[in-house]
Order: C-alpha cells, then structure tokens, then sequence
C-alpha cells in the first residue's frame, strides 16, 4: 500500500484508534445527557468522523460543510471560499466541527466565527491533527487528537492531490513528492 512517496509512517492505526476512542469518551462526558451535531468537513475528514462519531452514545444529528483556503496547492490563499453549506440550522444546538488538521487556522477561524452567527448552544472543534508551527492565526483546538510537527502528512482522510486519504495510517510524504 505504501509506494516511494511516503517517507515514514508517523502515527499508526492503532495509535489512532485509542485516540479517537478517547477522544470520543471526553465528548460523551463533556456532553452527558445532551444532544450534539456533529459537523464534518469534507472530504479530509470523513474518515476520523466516522470513527469519531461511533465512539459517542449520545443522541446526535450529523450534517457536512466544505470550505476551502487551498485551493489545490499546499499553502493556504488566505480568502477561505465556502463550497458547501450546512443542510440544517444548528440555532440552540450543540455543534462539534470535526476536522482533520488544523494547520494554519485560517480555515477553521472563519468557520467558527460563521457558525456562531447562527446562535448554537455551543460551538466547539474536535481535530485529529494539530500543526500549531504553521498558525497564521490564533485558533486552538477544544478536543485534539495529535500535535505534530510541520510535515506534510496524508492518509487517514488526509491527501495529497486527492490521492492517499485511504492510508490507515497518518504517513509523512516525502518533500520531493510535493515540493515539484
């Protein structure tokens, strides 16, 4: 599965596992007795959402948003363009925007700065990265998975080129690969 692209394997699949299983029992006491949305933003994080989101017993609705600072090059643009709006409002809810990586925070300040315009309950981000080297922001996680450092990381839902989000594993890629 591993091809000349991936430099080294960073965080294995188990060390994920018993991650978001722990992520997931904080949430549930976090929230005890509350209902949640949980909210994923595609496409990198589908993977850790769907892991996520079974470790949590509490009554939950779930919803998709897409935005995107990239484009399709590795740095952010810095104008954060949204593709695909949330199906239902969350006014009163308690909303968890799952991500895959927050790298340079400029994507996730302004979505939670656009989600609390629509008056939830609470609004918090569950991560399963955490790259703080590259911050062009201040933003900080509420429930976080892994700090790591700036490497350019794919598998687990995270890609390079869309090719890769299917590694089981976080795998660092080689600095050729995207550095062409």
């Amino acid at each position: 599965m591993y091809g000349k692209e991936i430099k080294k394997v960073l965080i294995s699949k188990a060390q994920i596992d018993e991650r978001v299983r722990e992520l997931g029992k904080k949430i549930s006491e976090d929230y005890a007795g509350e209902k949640l949305t949980m909210v994923c933003t595609l496409r990198g994080a589908t993977v850790f959402f769907a892991d996520l989101i079974r470790q949590i017993p509490n009554e939950m609705e779930i919803d998709f948003i897409a935005v995107s600072s990239y484009g399709g090059g590795t740095s952010t643009s810095g104008e954060v363009k949204m593709v695909k709006d949330l199906s239902s409002p969350i006014e009163g809810k308690n909303v968890i925007i799952v991500e895959d990586i927050i790298d340079s925070g400029v994507t996730l300040s302004y979505l939670v700065k656009l989600l609390s315009t629509r008056a939830p309950k609470s609004l918090k981000v569950c991560s399963l990265l955490d790259k703080p080297s590259r911050r062009k922001v201040d933003f900080k996680g509420d429930y976080v998975g892994f700090e790591i450092e700036n490497e350019y990381v794919v598998g687990f839902g995270l890609d390079y080129d869309q090719k890769m989000r299917n590694l089981p594993e976080v795998c660092v890629l080689k600095e050729e690969v995207y550095a062409k």
